[in-house]
């Protein structure tokens, strides 16, 4: 008889980077912190809205922080988040004309995609940290919870860079590929439903 917790283990994905080499290590790496974030911060995002509307139950009143927390939380998870969209081919497109096209325009307009959205992300990132130092040279902090406020905002650009980073990932996998990525990971198709 097999052990349930194994079975469970077994029906996990786990995440094998397409790319080879260091670049493919790399990239699982921060697959794994991706996965780790997320989790942590909807978990915490979870307890912290229980432990509100309990205390607002049962003390008539809830905790004067909740409301900050949840919103770092949300910018925290937008952004850690994008990273992971963008490497399960998670990401809006509009594909009715760019499916009609020949496999090599379609190749060559992915690897310009990738590029392009992987420049547009780095472009963001330096933008996002340029904001994030004018907020820490401001000194401003939460009213609730009193530390600054630019430790919120330090997700912004590692969001964006991280994004950036697996955007050129993807192109690099198209590059060295014989089929079409939308992702490291993830062949252009569509899953017969």
């Amino acid at each position: 008889m097999s052990d349930p917790a194994t079975e469970i283990e077994d029906d996990i994905p786990t995440y094998r980077s397409g790319l080879p080499g260091p670049l493919g290590l790399v990239d699982e790496w921060i697959a794994k912190g991706e996965a780790i974030v997320l989790a942590m911060g909807i978990l915490l995002m979870a307890v912290n809205t229980c432990a509100n509307v309990i205390a607002r139950f049962v003390f008539g009143d809830g905790f004067f922080f909740s409301g900050e927390v949840n919103r770092i939380l949300i910018i925290f998870i937008t952004f850690a988040g994008l990273g992971y969209a963008a490497r399960h081919g998670r990401h809006i497109r509009m594909s009715a004309f760019f499916d009609t096209l020949p496999y090599l325009f379609r190749k060559t307009l992915m690897i310009i995609i990738a590029l392009g959205t992987a420049a547009v992300m780095f472009f963001l990132c330096y933008y996002a940290y340029d904001y994030v130092a004018t907020m820490q040279s401001r000194g401003r902090i939460l009213p609730a919870l009193g530390f600054p406020i630019w430790w919120i905002y330090i997700w912004v650009p590692i969001g964006f860079a991280i994004t950036g980073i697996q955007y050129l990932f993807t192109a690099i996998k198209n590059l060295t590929s014989s089929d079409i990525y939308l992702s490291t990971g993830v062949k252009d198709g569509y899953d017969d439903c």
